[in-house]
């Protein structure tokens, strides 16, 4: 099983987009973290179970039709490098 690792730019996606959900309801912003965080666990013993993503070497995770968890495999663990809104650019 690899550890996961999330990014600080990764944290602060999350942060931000359940800060924003929060505004609305505070339990739907504490569902979307938990099913966000929930996601990425097994990238961790499965590590090419998600699609291959956008950008070479990374892969995603569809953690709600609304949300994309971006990560990489890098030297024994998984790299959570960002959640993106599926509406959004994806970042580059």
């Amino acid at each position: 099983m690899l550890p996961i690792r999330w990014t600080t730019k990764a944290l602060d996606n999350l942060d931000e987009l359940t800060d924003h959900i929060a505004e609305d309801s505070i339990w739907a912003a504490v569902d979307i973290f938990e099913l966000i965080q929930n996601s990425v666990i097994p990238a961790a013993t499965h590590p090419y179970l998600f699609r291959p993503g956008r950008l070479s070497g990374t892969r995603e995770i569809v953690a709600h039709p609304n949300y994309i968890v971006v990560y990489e495999i890098v030297d024994g663990w998984i790299q959570v490098m960002g959640v993106v809104h599926s509406r959004r650019q994806y970042p580059r």
